[in-house]
């Protein structure tokens, strides 16, 4: 009994980030995520310009790499899409 009272009671727990931190958190996560969306910005011409210089100066490696690059790019952003959304589900309300 005294094993699920324990139980009980840790799942009562609400994890919250303590007063006045919320306002540095969003400040950060904002700038980590520009940040991100600016890689993902400086990849994309990367990618275009190796995919470009490949075709034009005869180098089939150039191109490969342009292309295998704009797709990791792709499934980045898919990623940069679902990341945020399952940390915020882990910590957003609070109680488990």
């Amino acid at each position: 009994m005294i094993i699920s009272e324990g139980i009980t009671t840790l799942a009562a727990v609400c994890p919250k980030a303590p007063p006045g931190a919320q306002t540095y958190v969003n400040d950060i996560t904002g700038y980590i995520q520009w940040g991100v969306l600016a890689i993902f910005a400086a990849a994309v011409l990367v990618a275009i310009g190796a995919i470009a210089a490949g075709r034009m100066f005869g180098m089939a490696h150039a191109s490969k790499v342009g292309i295998i690059s704009a797709v990791v790019v792709f499934f980045a952003a898919i990623g940069y899409m679902i990341v945020p959304a399952m940390i915020d589900s882990v910590t957003g309300s609070g109680c488990v």
